[in-house]
């Protein structure tokens, strides 16, 4: 009788601990699905158009690039110097791209256009800035889930691979949260955050080879652009994973990974220091 009661005891000292992180997950969970519900509201194809838009984002590139550029890819398994083949690692590469820009552009603006819930005192303001870049997440899956189920029609099976993809989350996950809480946080004080932020990924976007191979980076500047962007590192491993079944750059996610890890511990220490004074400034 003892021990029961001394285990009771515990899990009341710790009860409150764990209700309140669950309580937290839980106001997450509908926030992200409230977010989702409220971006498409009274639209006739709903939660479609995410899709919709990496598709014609993927058409147009693969135009652009492969029609009229005439680049052309030799991947495992997949047919050679075709427009499909151009199109499945193009998409594969955006993928990510979306999400990581889709999530980051709009965490930034996440705090300040909330001043109610910022003002109230018992309203946890950690997680506003996670609500867009969960959101964000959700919409890519569903380009992901298409990209997987033409990947399948086109050689006829899976690679073993993918059961890698939830690690390679994380790393993505953890880099977006990481930039996402320095922005939110900066743009309560300076509001042009966002247009800065804006112009850095427009720039960012043409220095990672999404739309078009690495191999046509210049030798001496190729291992900069994957040691030290952790963007085309994660794009290049969904490529792997994907599309050829092979990691060929466990290196450079290993070294996105701690990136990802240091940016993530920056970031909500930013965010942590300056939100005290949220509600002052909103």
């Amino acid at each position: 009788m003892r021990v029961i009661i001394r285990q009771l005891v515990a899990q009341k000292r710790l009860m409150p601990i764990h209700t309140r992180h669950w309580k937290n997950i839980e106001l997450l969970r509908t926030l992200v699905r409230r977010d989702l519900d409220a971006r498409y509201k009274g639209a006739i194809l709903g939660n479609l158009w995410p899709l919709l838009t990496q598709l014609s984002q993927l058409l147009i590139f693969t135009y652009v690039f492969s029609i009229v550029l005439k680049v052309r890819l030799s991947l495992k398994d997949l047919p050679t110097n075709e427009n499909l083949t151009f199109g499945l690692w193009l998409f594969a590469g955006l993928l990510p791209w979306t999400a990581f820009t889709g999530g980051l552009m709009q965490s930034a603006n996440s705090v300040v256009m909330q001043p109610n819930l910022v003002k109230k005192v018992v309203f946890p303001l950690s997680l506003l800035p996670l609500v867009p870049i969960l959101s964000a997440f959700i919409e890519s899956s569903f380009g992901l889930i298409l990209l997987i189920f033409f990947v399948a029609i086109t050689t006829h099976s899976l690679h073993p691979t993918l059961a890698l993809l939830p690690l390679v989350w994380i790393t993505q996950l953890l880099f977006t949260i990481g930039l996402g809480y320095f922005a939110a946080g900066l743009t309560v004080f300076l509001r042009d955050i966002p247009q800065t932020l804006s112009l850095i990924l427009n720039l960012w976007f043409y220095l990672t080879p999404l739309v078009y191979p690495a191999e046509v980076i210049p030798q001496q500047w190729r291992g900069w652009i994957f040691w030290f962007n952790p963007i085309a590192a994660i794009a290049e491993v969904y490529r792997d994973i994907i599309l050829v079944g092979e990691i060929k750059h466990w290196g450079e996610w290993m070294v996105a990974f701690i990136v990802a890890v240091v940016m993530t511990s920056i970031g909500m220490c930013c965010y942590n220091r300056l939100r005290p004074a949220f509600a002052d400034v909103l």
